[in-house]
């Protein structure tokens, strides 16, 4: 009789620590540069995108959900962004596609390490225009428009020779650039309209520092843990 014996182990990561900001780099009220967050985000976006260790700031986590509830998240490249929300690129048939369609509400988070910096984004979705679509589409590299009419996004495939063949048949057709690549109805924008977003501030003794800006609805700011911005705005700060 043999018996079958499986050893259970777990990696103990506990230790692992960087030294973030210290006791005279806080991040408190007086330094946000506006009072409502997407003038805030600028500024942040515009810090990280000028650092010479950052090599893609518009770099974001983007969560999904089924009407279940079940979540999904991955990485996406910011394409643009403004006092109606934050732009994104992608095929409407992926997962996330599906997902936004059942249940039009994402969670972006964009995190700057060398910065130790992180703001996180909540808000409806919605689609952007076809028009819009195109512009960007068109705006792409060729190979980057080939890539997307590849590509039948979170799709079983047998193998990459799959991929691989298409993509030669499109470059034949449409690699010298003579004739316009036509963006499939299957790829397309979203705008994530944001009704939270919070700025976050990592310190190393973790008493981290975190504003958090909200969509003013029935609530009247006190001045004192409720803060009254602008353009529709409240803010507050956040426990860590």
């Amino acid at each position: 009789i043999y018996t079958l014996r499986i050893r259970l182990f777990s990696i103990d990561i506990g230790g692992m620590r960087r030294k973030y900001n210290d006791k005279s780099e806080v991040f408190t009220e007086k330094d946000l540069i506006a009072k409502e967050p997407i003038g805030q985000f600028k500024a942040w976006f515009e810090e990280a995108s000028s650092h010479p260790l950052i090599l893609e700031p518009n770099a974001v986590c983007v969560a999904t959900a089924t009407k279940d509830g079940i979540p999904s998240a991955r990485f996406m490249l910011l394409k643009g962004f403004g006092t109606e929300g934050f732009r994104l690129f992608t095929n409407y048939n992926s997962r996330k596609g599906k997902e936004l369609a059942e249940n039009p509400r994402a969670a972006l988070t964009f995190y700057w390490e060398p910065l130790k910096k992180a703001v996180r984004v909540e808000g409806h979705v919605e689609k952007l225009s076809p028009s819009e679509s195109d512009t960007y589409f068109h705006s792409r590299p060729i190979q980057s428009q080939i890539g997307a009419l590849v590509s039948d996004q979170s799709a079983p495939i047998m193998s990459r020779d799959v991929l691989t063949q298409r993509e030669a048949e499109l470059v034949e057709q449409y690699g010298d650039g003579s004739k316009e690549i036509p963006r499939p109805d299957h790829w397309g924008g979203f705008l994530v309209v944001p009704e939270m977003i919070e700025f976050w501030q990592g310190q190393t003794n973790r008493i981290h520092d975190r504003i958090r800006f909200r969509r003013q609805k029935d609530e009247v700011p006190d001045g004192v843990l409720l803060h009254e911005g602008e353009n529709g705005w409240i803010f507050e700060r956040l426990a860590p």
